[in-house]
């Protein structure tokens, strides 16, 4: 059994371009090339490309997964996806809290009725930066930027809580197959990053560079979106700048 480029491409959500330069690097060769030199991949393959993406969505660098495969046996493949199901069946449960509060929250509002304070706010997640960003920006920049968060449609909803990850996503892969930061690919992307930012508050030139800086200085930053790989985090910096310097005002 095995499936060509093509269809891995449709079946994982993944570029065909990214499968070959997974193959160029080493990371995923398909099973076999026909005589045209068009990929295929079997079940091992498949199985592969899995972990690749599993890791992916942790945050691990392409050279950091190549490492943990080479070093990998089938029972510590075993182990990784282990503790990657229950960081997923965690954030399952805590999904299920929140769909659990806003289904409350509108019973509530269609009957009336008493609805603890408390329950209002079971599943959400304290902002940790709250208080420094207050300290920072000011209480009206902060304020402002929660009204615009109450006033999101659905859609921007879902944007603002996905938007940031799924650009980060997008440079990382842009990153990995060699693309300058001056890319316009990379600069489209970075821009789609200033669009999520705008949901909340509209950085101007300088705090759209401030904001590049903060991810590479300070370390809490760093840590939670390089996870690990540090290179990333000033490869997305180095583009935010450059979109600063050419884009805004």
């Amino acid at each position: 059994m095995s499936w060509s480029i093509n269809e891995v491409s449709r079946l994982a959500k993944v570029s065909s371009r990214t499968l070959r330069h997974y193959d160029a690097i080493g990371l995923l060769p398909p099973a076999f090339t026909d005589h045209s030199g068009r990929r295929f991949y079997g079940e091992d393959e498949l199985l592969r490309l899995q972990q690749i993406l599993l890791l992916r969505n942790l945050g691990l660098s392409l050279d950091a997964i190549a490492e943990v495969q080479a070093s990998q046996s089938k029972q510590s493949a075993v182990t990784a996806l282990r503790k990657h199901r229950e960081w997923l069946s965690a954030e399952r449960k805590r999904l299920g809290r929140l769909i659990k509060t806003v289904d409350g929250t509108i019973d509530h509002l269609q009957k009336g009725g008493e609805m603890a304070p408390e329950s209002m706010f079971e599943g959400f997640e304290h902002n940790p930066y709250e208080a420094e960003a207050r300290e920072r920006w000011g209480d009206t920049v902060v304020d402002e930027a929660y009204a615009r968060l109450r006033n999101l449609s659905p859609e921007q909803a879902k944007q603002a809580q996905e938007g940031f990850w799924t650009v980060a996503a997008a440079v990382r892969e842009l990153r990995d197959s060699g693309a300058p930061v001056e890319d316009p690919r990379v600069q489209e992307a970075i821009e789609d990053l200033h669009k999520w930012l705008e949901l909340s508050w509209t950085p101007n030139r300088e705090s759209f560079s401030g904001l590049a800086d903060m991810y590479v200085d300070d370390e809490r930053f760093r840590r939670n979106i390089g996870r690990g790989d540090d290179a990333f985090v000033e490869y997305l910096r180095d583009a935010m700048k450059v979109y600063a310097e050419t884009r805004l005002s």
